[in-house]
Parts: C-alpha cells; structure tokens; sequence
C-alpha cells in the first residue's frame, strides 16, 4: 500500500487524535449490544514472503487461503476491486470459513474509480449480486473513492449512496485533502452520511494525518492501519488504538475492523499478532492469536 507514505518518520506526530465531538455524541447514543464483535485481519492473503514464518514451510500458493482462514477472523478483500468475481470464485474463497469469518470486499473500481458513482446502476447491481454469494460470511463493504474525488462532488456521492441498498453495510473512504481541510465540507459530508447511514472509514498512515478524522457515523469503526515496516513506532501507534478500542466497546459500539496494511506487506503478520495479543488482553476477548514459525 503506497498511499500515506512519509519519507522521515522522525519527522511524523504518530499521536492519535481525540475522537470528534459527532463520535462522543454518537456512542453516547447507543446501546449496547448483546454481542460486539472485533475483527482483525489483512489486506490479502497472497503474500509469498509469508511461506516459512506465517504460512508453513513449503506452503504452496493455492494453500494460503486455507491457513490464512485459520488463522484470522477477516480479510480485506481487494481483489473484487479489480473484478467483479463470479460465484464459483467467491464459493471457492469461502470453502471452510467459519461462520464467524468475515469477508470486506472492496467496491469495484469501474463504479468508484472509471464511472466515479455516476451511471452505474447497472455495474452496481452486478457487483452486488456477486457479492451477496458470500452470504453469512459476508462483512462490511467499503467503498474507495480516488486522491482526486473533490468535494464540489458531494452530490453525486449522496445520490449514489442513498441509491445503495441497505444491506450489507458501506463504509466510505475519501484521500482528497479538500474532505478534511474545510470544517463546513467536513460537516456536510458528516451529515450526509448519517442520513444515508454508510460509515467513515478512518485511516491512519504516516504520511496523510488528515485523514484519522476520528469521525464515527454508525457503529461501526472500519480502521485501516498502515505500518511501516516494524518501525518502534507501529506498535505505539497500535497501543494507543487499542485504547481507543477499549473506550469505544466500553460505550456500545457494534463493530470494528482492524485491517492491517504495510507498505512491505511482508510484516503484516507480525504486527497483527501483537494487535490480537493487545486486544486480547486490554479488551477481555478471546481473538484468536495467528501462529508465526
């Protein structure tokens, strides 16, 4: 994942910002649930650096997803961005899932990336009849839109997400700088999304700090953590989102997604074992630890 990245760490406050005023009134809103639930996982499964210290010795390509599946309770799923899988794909992507496991498909890219969310009923409803063959096991979708998706495109954006059916659940990342520099934009867009109830999605990454907006609009927190490499400052980073955790299970919040991503993915597994070990033990859940060789 390039998006985010800083040339001086030395030179980046990591400091993880307070939680918006609308995320306090938020959570003083809910209920809490009879069950929260806490998913960490990857941005794929297909890394071959993996065989030898995550996948086992000699683990062949085809295998990984079956160790993956083992070992974590979601993926971040970026191949649907790419093409709309047919049903025999994600049939075989869901072989031998638990019916705790969560798959979070990424809007495909000719919606949000060719068309940009105008004149896609069609290609929409395509990507949704493909998805919905994840059944059970499917999770929160998230839908990226491009660095250069400006504001003054806010009503195309409402339009096509008060369009969206109301199952499964959205979750929306935005990368222009003209989302978060103005609090007016910030605020419509804010309010947009409640009406239409997609979720924000926040992401933290060294070289953008304007986009850990800290801005919930449902319950649902949907994180993606981007590391750099092992870098001492990944896991301060990670222990003070486990904070942040905490709060906001303490106060009724339904679910949150810790999607861990790495500009060398080859040390993703690493820094989810210390994420799940953290949460494990600073949040009382019983997340299952991914096993290193």
């Amino acid at each position: 994942m390039d998006f985010g990245k800083a040339e001086n760490l030395d030179d980046v406050d990591f400091t993880l910002p307070d939680d918006h005023p609308d995320t306090e009134k938020l959570l003083k809103s809910l209920k809490k649930p009879k069950k929260q639930e806490v998913y960490v996982g990857c941005a794929k499964w297909g890394i071959k650096e993996w065989v030898g210290k995550f996948y086992p010795p000699k683990t062949k390509e085809k295998d990984f997803r079956k160790y993956y599946i083992t070992q974590f309770n979601c993926i971040e799923l970026n191949p649907t961005h790419y093409r709309i899988p047919k049903k025999e794909i994600i049939n075989d992507w869901k072989s031998g899932v638990s019916k705790d496991f969560r798959f979070c498909p990424k809007f495909y890219q000719g919606i949000s990336h060719f068309k940009r969310l105008k004149n896609c009923e069609e290609v929409t409803k395509v990507f949704y009849d493909s998805i919905s063959n994840f059944g059970n096991n499917l999770g929160t979708c998230f839908l990226q839109l491009p660095p250069n998706y400006p504001p003054k495109n806010l009503q195309d954006l409402d339009n096509y997400l008060k369009s969206l059916p109301k199952k499964p659940e959205v979750c929306l990342e935005l990368r222009h700088k003209g989302w978060f520099n103005d609090p007016k934009i910030g605020d419509e867009l804010y309010a947009m999304l409640k009406k239409n109830k997609i979720g924000y999605v926040i992401t933290d990454a060294a070289g953008r700090r304007d986009v850990i907006h800290m801005r919930l609009s449902t319950p649902t927190a949907f994180i993606r953590f981007v590391g750099n490499s092992l870098h001492p400052t990944d896991y301060t980073r990670v222990d003070e989102w486990v904070m942040r955790i905490k709060k906001w299970l303490k106060a009724g919040i339904h679910n949150v997604y810790f999607l861990m991503h790495m500009h060398d993915e080859r040390y993703s597994p690493e820094l989810c074992v210390y994420v799940i070990n953290k949460l494990n033990k600073e949040c009382g859940l019983k997340l299952t630890v991914p096993v290193l060789k």
